[in-house]
């Protein structure tokens, strides 16, 4: 299986099916799948461009709304995951997962799917803003509890941030070198995520792949248990000259290939949606909670029954059309996704996220930039609080460039 892995999108959609539409002919290959590893900017009108968690001066329309729209059609499968610039009102009715646009796959804020018999498992990273500082956490946390319960070998993981200490495994003069600017956080170890990390020990996947920090990276992790290995690659945004696709074969059985639901990840779901973190009491799991042997089962005869396709992509609002700019819209009310009431009425369980979206989650004109000070109280989260936002420290470097 040849996978295109791409670090951060950025709304550039047009360019890298470009990209990868000039690799199929020049090397006479045919890529199976995209996965792009964060800030994909999934824009679909003027209202989510007002939603996008980025400085207003980085907003742009781009090419996500032609393929929202049905003008144009992803070439090859595409999975993405969101990062710290998103259009987070869309995300959140996704929360689960879900087609964002024909043949393009949100993976949701955390979980695992299947492409073939290739699993692919994800940790999310949402954009928020202070004031949804402890709704957030709250959620940070039960996704990651929830990734610690799988069992079964992930083949490949994606995150937005780094596993903190990634580095270490890697050409670390060199990416020094090239980002100066990170040398006091690898110093402090503050440097990508510590959940990432703590995943990456834990489930020890073939490949992990990120994006975030805008440039090309690659380790290899030996990790000390059992032997095994993990490919880590990270690569940059999509720019003129810039490292940001890579074209990586996976072993897998022969296609065709879909998207498929992934058993042991829904059955992890339907286990713990009873502690969903509605509010911003922090729940204790008990030993006892913990074996999801029976829901395993029940999830099964569910997708023997239904099959494990995803449900089918739903417009949930009107696309852009460059010839009749749309009214912004006065409200922010949280939008139910028809995929995400599917999913959940087929494992049979409530539809949880209205409550927390009023209780200060994404909402369509909630803008999360400006979130640092935020960021900084996360310490024990162990994020990267200073190399939050790349773009704004490359447009820093490029000025001191100019000045010296």
């Amino acid at each position: 299986m040849k996978i295109a892995v791409e670090g951060c999108l950025h709304g550039e959609m047009d360019k890298v099916y470009d990209t990868i539409r000039h690799i199929e002919k020049v090397e006479n290959i045919k890529i199976d799948l995209l996965i792009c590893c964060g800030d994909f900017q999934a824009v679909r009108n003027e209202n989510d461009l007002e939603s996008l968690s980025c400085p207003p001066k980085y907003r742009s329309m781009n090419s996500f709304w032609k393929y929202y729209s049905g003008q144009e059609v992803a070439p090859v499968p595409t999975i993405f995951i969101g990062g710290n610039h998103e259009a987070s009102n869309y995300l959140w009715e996704l929360y689960y997962g879900g087609w964002a646009a024909p043949n393009i796959y949100f993976l949701g804020f955390s979980g695992v799917i299947k492409f073939g018999n290739i699993r692919i498992g994800h940790f999310e990273r949402p954009p928020y803003n202070e004031s949804d500082l402890r709704s957030v956490y709250h959620i940070r946390e039960y996704d990651v509890m929830k990734l610690k319960h799988i069992k079964e070998p992930i083949d490949i993981f994606i995150s937005h941030d780094w596993p903190v200490g990634i580095y270490e495994y890697g050409n670390l003069k060199r990416l020094v070198q090239r980002k100066p600017h990170f040398q006091e956080e690898i110093r402090k170890r503050t440097l990508g995520s510590l959940p990432a990390a703590e995943l990456l020990n834990q489930l020890k996947p073939h490949y992990w792949f990120s994006g975030h920090l805008h440039c090309n990276f690659a380790a290899v992790i030996q990790h000390r248990d059992n032997g095994s290995i993990t490919k880590f690659l990270a690569l940059d945004k999509c720019l003129p000259g810039r490292k940001f696709l890579q074209i990586v074969d996976v072993n897998s059985d022969p296609g065709p290939y879909e998207i498929q639901y992934d058993e042991e990840w829904l059955a992890i779901t339907r286990k713990f949606n009873s502690i969903f973190p509605s509010s911003q009491k922090t729940v204790h799991l008990r030993p006892e909670q913990l074996d999801k042997q029976d829901y395993r089962e029940w999830v099964r005869n569910k997708l023997i029954t239904r099959g494990a396709r995803p449900f089918d992509f739903v417009q949930t609002v009107s696309p852009f059309d460059p010839s009749r700019p749309l009214t912004r819209s006065s409200t922010s009310g949280h939008c139910r996704n028809p995929q995400t009431e599917s999913l959940l009425q087929l494992l049979e369980l409530p539809y949880l996220l209205d409550n927390v979206a009023e209780a200060g989650m994404p909402s369509q004109n909630t803008n999360f930039f400006n979130s640092k000070d935020a960021w900084n109280q996360l310490s024990d989260d162990g994020n990267s609080a200073e190399a939050g936002d790349v773009d704004e420290l490359e447009e820093l470097a490029e000025d001191e460039d100019g000045d010296a």
